[in-house]
């Protein structure tokens, strides 16, 4: 499949996995590169349909078959980049390793994806996007005083620090291995990743500007002009007034001219307003404080369900979400003014390219009938 975007003419081997990095395989799909996802030969292994594989063609492998790795080196030798989520020591012992892999293409990025990183005393223990960002330091912060942090979906750990950061740090390898001929490996923990996206508040406690208390800083819900309120529909509205422009805009629309409100940072104040501002966001439904605040210097926006959020104006003046094989999407981020990007098409089904990505690999007629005979490749046979 010949892509479209940036990445066009880029090829990336991604062995099937779960969560962060599929979602670094879509992300490169978006932008045009060639994916060749190397699935096991049995069933999925969460039926869950497959978004996060779009994008992708498919060769269906049994791994813990002899010969098995001659194959995926095969595909390594012809690729950029490798993509694997598995647990530290599991590509070695499959005979598909940095080393096996390196020696067949000098120039590979290869990738790995985990939860802790290649060493350390939890390297080899299983954790979910709530374990990672829970030891990053970067849960704690989140949520109420007076309750547990609320888990924040898997955006932070799985997508954010791990996702996102995996394909970064493919893309920062491929433009060196272009430039010196040498590929390397790219080590992405969540645990790491969730990290450095708190750097901002790791920074703000070094300087003594940030309370380790949860619900005690401008940016964790304690300061009156950053947060959410509740509507008298149940709905609910997020205000930004963070800058002294945008705060004055807020006291200036709310009607709110006790000259105590007037100092932004004065914290014992911060109680006082907020009270306020819960009562007086409680006296109208979400839709009217959209259609007064919206657009304002106040800083607005309605909170939006997924499916509010496809027909807001904005949105459908962007077109940020467009119509694809698997529904209405997001449309791939950024945007490029040169080389345009558009959702691929939906992931090919198990092994549906095994023969046609053989053949790619050099493979003749009469091995690619023998590897199917011996069980180690699956799918459509030729």
């Amino acid at each position: 499949m010949k892509g479209r975007g940036p990445l066009a003419g880029v090829r990336v081997v991604e062995l099937a996995g779960l969560g962060p990095a599929p979602f670094c395989g879509m992300m490169l799909a978006d932008m045009g590169a060639e994916i060749i996802r190397v699935d096991r030969t049995g069933p999925p292994a969460w039926g869950i349909g497959d978004i996060l594989g779009r994008g992708r063609r498919s060769i269906a492998v049994d791994l813990k078959k002899p010969g098995a790795s001659d194959i995926v080196l095969r595909l390594v030798a012809g690729a950029d980049a490798l993509i694997e989520g598995y647990r530290p020591g599991v590509m070695e012992r499959l005979g598909l390793g940095p080393e096996q892999c390196l020696a067949a293409n000098s120039r590979l990025v290869y990738g790995r994806m985990t939860g802790w990183g290649q060493e350390g005393p939890l390297a080899s223990a299983p954790g979910h996007d709530l374990n990672y960002l829970a030891l990053s330091g970067m849960l704690w912060p989140i949520g109420s005083a007076d309750r547990p942090p609320p888990p924040p979906l898997n955006l932070i750990g799985d997508f954010g620090g791990g996702g996102m950061m995996l394909a970064l740090g493919l893309l920062a390898g491929i433009i060196h291995a272009r430039a010196t001929g040498k590929g390397q490996v790219v080590d992405a923990a969540m645990v790491d990743g969730a990290a450095v996206l708190g750097t901002m508040v790791f920074g703000l406690l070094a300087a003594g500007s940030w309370n380790i208390q949860r619900e005690a800083n401008w940016l964790d819900g304690a300061a009156p002009f950053y947060g959410v309120y509740e509507c008298s529909d149940g709905k609910y509205v997020s205000i930004g007034s963070m800058e002294p422009q945008f705060y004055a805009a807020l006291l200036a629309n709310l009607d709110l001219t006790e000259e105590r409100f007037r100092d932004q940072w004065d914290q014992s104040m911060w109680p006082d307003l907020k009270a306020i501002l819960v009562n007086r966001f409680r006296s109208k439904p979400r839709d009217e404080w959209a259609a007064l605040l919206e657009g304002s210097d106040v800083c607005f926006a309605p909170v939006l369900d997924p499916l509010e959020a496809m027909q807001h104006r904005h949105n459908l003046a962007r077109g940020a979400f467009v119509r694809s094989d698997d529904g209405h999407l997001p449309r791939p981020a950024p945007r490029f003014s040169e080389t345009p990007t558009a959702i691929p098409r939906r992931a090919s089904a198990i092994g549906d390219d095994t023969v046609a990505i053989l053949q790619q690999a050099g493979l003749s007629g009469e091995a690619i009938r023998a590897a199917f005979d011996a069980g180690i490749v699956g799918g459509r046979a030729p």
